[in-house]
């Protein structure tokens, strides 16, 4: 995640201020900061420390602290049971403790400004997630991936509705003819294959086609000029259930993704994505725009 010097002096703050509640909670095993911001957000559940702003920037800062956390090498086991510790010692603090109001001060003034920011970068292993809440009156991308099939650029993420709200949406600007006649998103179905597909090296693939999950699109049309690649004056948007937002935000970041365009001579044009931090990218958009 970049953003300039500040990350480095939010994330100092609440770490601190955690840690500063109990020594216990400074030698937490496995996931160090994930367990800080896990154990902030669960005090905040049961004790209503920040107001909603705040708790949702807070929101955001964990899942992009559990991404780290997991293409550091922690195993999603280990971050499961760090997050049980954390919620579990939250649980058994007094919402009067004085050290809690420590606390909620010293997170609410880290955090106060990060909720402020306009733009944010979420850097993946492979790719990366550039997410955008400037205020605008024209359809925006809101959370963007670029990527490309032969020579045709493709962009794939949240765009802003002329109506209000996002849309998971993929914008394909293809060279010739002729066009798609539908798309769809392929990725692991976690209900099939409950851990992601990791090779020798480490890094993740797609499993077997037997435990990937299929969305189709919901929708086409021509593609808002302010949606297309540089330099591309017309393309397609393709646009996708809400659920698909849902499943994208349950995989490892290491994962891959797919983005196929299905053709009636019966070609698939694949476009391959990264999971990356989509789902703390996704929270960082939701706290609206500025």
């Amino acid at each position: 995640m970049r953003i300039g010097s500040f990350p480095r002096t939010a994330s100092a703050v609440a770490i601190a201020a955690v840690v500063a509640l109990s020594p216990v909670l400074a030698s937490a095993e496995g996931g160090g900061t994930y367990y800080d911001r896990t154990f902030v957000l669960a005090a905040d559940k049961k004790c209503r420390l920040f107001g909603a702003p705040v708790a949702g920037a807070l929101g955001a800062a964990t899942l992009q602290a559990r991404g780290a956390a997991l293409r550091g090498g922690v195993s999603e086991t280990t971050l499961n049971a760090t997050a049980a510790r954390a919620r579990s010692r939250a649980a058994r603090v007094d919402c009067a403790n004085p050290e809690l109001a420590t606390v909620r001060h010293r997170v609410a003034d880290a955090f106060a400004g990060w909720q402020r920011i306009p733009r944010m970068e979420f850097t993946g292993d492979r790719a990366t997630w550039t997410a955008d809440r400037v205020r605008r009156v024209d359809v925006a991308w809101r959370l963007v991936q670029p990527s490309v099939v032969g020579a045709s650029p493709v962009r794939f993420g949240l765009s802003a509705m002329p109506t209000g709200g996002n849309a998971l949406t993929a914008v394909v600007s293809f060279v010739g003819r002729p066009r798609p006649y539908a798309a769809r998103i392929v990725m692991r179905d976690p209900a099939l294959a409950s851990r992601p597909w990791l090779t020798p090296a480490g890094s993740a693939a797609l499993p077997p086609e037997r435990a990937r999950k299929t969305i189709w699109s919901a929708g086409t049309g021509p593609a808002a000029p302010t949606l297309l690649a540089t330099g591309r004056t017309q393309g397609e948007i393709w646009r996708f259930p809400a659920s698909g937002a849902d499943a994208l935000a349950v995989l490892d970041p290491r994962e891959p993704f797919l983005v196929e365009f299905l053709f009636r001579d019966g070609s698939v044009a694949t476009t391959l994505f990264e999971a990356g931090d989509f789902a703390a990218a996704r929270a960082f958009v939701g706290l609206g725009t500025v």
